[in-house]
Formats: structure tokens, sequence, C-alpha cells
């Protein structure tokens, strides 16, 4: 998993940095087809902005969080990313559960129409 990690209007200090790639690594047990995170932080006035865009097989993951403090922006955000990944996951599990047929169904043709002919 590739992370970039772009700050806007002021200096990332390098535990922040750190920081963010402890906390996407993270994300990993939700999900092993991560292609890429950017990590964008921007820094309006007194708040810190927090936008995360992870890249998966076919789809993409947003989110966006504001704080006082970069590093709780960038928490936050990742709290919300890894609830919007463990529901996506779990979309993805129940859909292929779904799309197996269960042994022994009615569509089976052990049970046919023959069998109650020969009976009788």
């Amino acid at each position: 998993m590739q992370i970039s990690f772009t700050a806007r209007h002021f200096e990332v200090a390098p535990g922040l940095r750190e920081f963010t790639a402890q906390r996407m690594e993270k994300l990993q047990k939700f999900a092993s087809d991560i292609h890429s995170v950017h990590v964008i932080v921007i820094q309006e006035k007194a708040r810190f902005e927090a936008e995360i865009t992870m890249s998966l097989n076919g789809s993409q993951l947003v989110c966006t969080e504001t704080h006082g403090d970069a590093g709780a922006a960038i928490e936050l955000a990742a709290d919300r990313l890894e609830e919007k990944l463990r529901r996506f996951k779990e979309r993805r599990v129940d859909h292929k559960q779904r799309k197996t047929p269960a042994p022994g169904g009615l569509d089976s043709p052990e049970t046919g129409e023959d069998d109650l002919a020969d009976e009788d």
C-alpha cells in the first residue's frame, strides 16, 4: 500500500507523518486490496481539515474531517474511513454469500418428477 501525504499552508512535523502511516496501516485488516491512500491536510486559520482518499480494486473511498489539531483531524477522518471500509467489506462478503446457491435446494435434480412416477 502506497501512502502519500500532502500538507497545505503549513509545515508537517515528522511525527505527524509517522502517526498517519501507522494509522493507515491499521486499515489493512479490513481490505487486502488497498492500492493507495492519499492524505491531504489543509490549515485554514486556526483549524485543520483532513481529507483521506483510499483507492481499492474498482472503488474509491473519501472522508473529510475538521478539527483544531492536525493529528486529531486525521484521527477523526481515519475513524470515519474505518467505519466506511468495514461496511464496504460487509457488503462485499454478504454479496458473495448470496451468489452461491444452497446445496440440496428446490432446484436440485435429485428430487425430480421421474422418481415419483416410478413408484406407482
